[in-house]
């Protein structure tokens, strides 16, 4: 019988197709990309991998805002591969990161030849690696701030307007100085209003100074609120926008700072420590609650509880704060109101509990 050639023409064309499919190499299957949900430690381990390997085309990474992917600038198109099978979104862009740095060290350079020169509503400057562009930020409205952005930048330079210039930030810490007009005491615990206010608490014998009150970092606010003799507990309201109010309290040179976590009272017998500025961390027992103290000239205090941690003056308002032992986290006790004795000889101090000044104004404690 003759053979269909319709029959032979397909099986011919099948068999070189067979041939072609096997001769073609296998195409390497890609990596899946790399996101935000891929871990840190993968997601940097790239980062570093491709910088390193890029060299002088690399020009930052970024996780993207709305895929999530991990992203990476290359300035050379044939390195675009090479990215995206380290299992990254490669993105082509103009400038590498070591020209982007050359734009900002040279308005660095500007600064710190004339800072006087700078405006203050110039507020910084810093590379904005997913625009690929150095970044100047001005206080909006500023034209003095905006003349200078724009002589100051070159190609490569983008003014972005903001609405407030930047301030420095500091913490008010338990145990460390405040300054009155007429003296010095430590700061006692941070607290706040249902309102949201904040405050400071410290000793009445302390605020009955009155008037504003500066911190380790500058001007906290003013005396609202004081109590002494009878009691010993006062507030400072704290009005500036750059002092931050923290649960923390100052162990000095005998560790880190401790954590108020809460305002337990320590039972008698039970172990407390001390903050001031003064003489730093000291410990001690509580020996006893609700002591009268008559400091003289009238001046009689009720409901103190007795320790023998020693204090200093200066020390006054300072936090009295549960025995950490081993451990970072506190419970608030009171505030530094006074004794006999030093921290050389030894001695015996007085605190007013914080429960009862917290009750008398209303307040929370910040606690962490």
């Amino acid at each position: 019988m003759r053979r269909s050639p319709l029959r032979s023409l397909f099986t011919l064309a099948g068999a070189a197709a067979t041939a072609v499919a096997l001769a073609a190499p296998a195409q390497a299957a890609l990596p899946p990309l790399l996101t935000a949900g891929s871990g840190t430690g993968a997601v940097a381990a790239t980062q570093q991998a491709l910088q390193s390997r890029l060299g002088g085309s690399y020009s930052g990474s970024w996780l993207d805002s709305t895929t999530g992917a991990l992203t990476v600038g290359v300035t050379d198109a044939s390195r675009l591969a090479e990215v995206r099978a380290a299992g990254a979104t490669p993105k082509l862009v103009a400038r590498s990161a070591a020209e982007l740095a050359g734009l900002q060290s040279t308005l660095d350079r500007k600064a710190a030849t004339a800072p006087g020169a700078v405006p203050a509503g110039v507020t910084g400057w810093y590379v904005d690696v997913t625009t690929n562009e150095l970044v100047v930020s001005v206080v909006r409205g500023d034209a003095a701030a905006l003349a200078w952005a724009k002589s100051a930048g070159t190609g490569g330079t983008r003014v972005e307007s903001v609405t407030d210039a930047p301030r420095p930030l500091w913490d008010i810490i338990g145990g460390q100085a405040i300054n009155f007009s007429a003296g010095r005491c430590s700061v006692g615990f941070n607290a706040r209003s249902s309102s949201g206010t904040r405050y400071v608490i410290t000793a009445g014998h302390c605020t009955e100074l009155g008037g504003s009150v500066r911190g380790t970092g500058g001007t906290i606010g003013s005396v609202s609120g004081s109590s002494f003799p009878t009691n010993d507990y006062g507030r400072i309201t704290v009005s500036s926008t750059s002092a931050v109010s923290t649960p923390l309290v100052d162990r000095y040179s005998s560790g880190s700072d401790v954590t108020v976590a809460g305002s337990s009272v320590t039972a008698i017998g039970g172990g407390v420590c001390r903050s001031g500025s003064t003489t730093g961390w000291r410990c001690g027992t509580v020996q006893a609650y609700n002591q009268t103290v008559n400091y003289g000239g009238g001046d009689i205090v009720y409901g103190l509880t007795r320790t023998n941690a020693c204090a200093e003056p200066g020390d006054s308002g300072g936090s009295f704060v549960s025995n950490p032992g081993t451990g970072t986290r506190v419970q608030a006790q009171g505030l530094t109101s006074g004794g006999s004795g030093n921290c050389s000889s030894g001695g015996t101090t007085y605190f007013q509990p914080i429960n009862e000044a917290l009750s008398a104004y209303g307040l929370t404690l910040v606690t962490g």
